[in-house]
């Protein structure tokens, strides 16, 4: 009879601190606002946002997973560690996303539309790029965004000088 209690006590145990680390790995991620919008040049003129930044590793992993909280005038912007072919998906992510693919200087190069929440569909950014700026679906039509629309922030400026 101990055994068994044993045997229980143990799955308890388990139970109680499997699930919390499983719901914790499911929070979504919200970076600090940064203090200087990301503002994308269009031919409707400048448009800002506020901006978080993903330039880490586990940040550009995790990016918008889990969030359902996007709004019209927010955007992640990810930071890549040197200019190459991205790829992106939308794993965990609950909420369709317009992605805009930027050179090392914020020259868009590539811009994908609706992607589909939950999509485990690899998204390319077609050639080498810098940055990802990912936004709520629909963005990049509601403001006429193209390719070679400039999107300027001082962490893109860093580097495209």
């Amino acid at each position: 009879m101990s055994r068994l209690k044993s045997v229980l006590a143990g799955m308890v145990f388990l139970l109680f601190s499997i699930i919390p680390a499983l719901a914790l790995d499911q929070a979504p991620m919200h970076l600090a606002i940064d203090p200087a919008p990301l503002t994308v040049n269009t031919a409707k003129g400048d448009v800002p946002f506020r901006v978080e930044i993903a330039d880490t590793n586990e940040e550009r992993e995790r990016g918008l997973m889990f969030r359902k909280d996007l709004k019209d005038n927010s955007a992640m912007l990810f930071i890549f560690d040197d200019t190459r072919l991205v790829t992106m998906w939308m794993e965990n992510t609950p909420s369709a996303l317009d992605m805009l693919f930027l050179d090392e200087k914020g020259r868009t190069s590539a811009i994908r539309e609706n992607a589909v929440p939950f999509s485990r569909s690899t998204i390319s950014s077609g050639g080498p790029v810098r940055f990802v700026v990912e936004v709520k679906a629909g963005t990049a039509k509601r403001l006429g965004l193209t390719i070679g629309d400039k999107v300027r922030h001082p962490a893109i400026e860093a580097i495209g000088h």
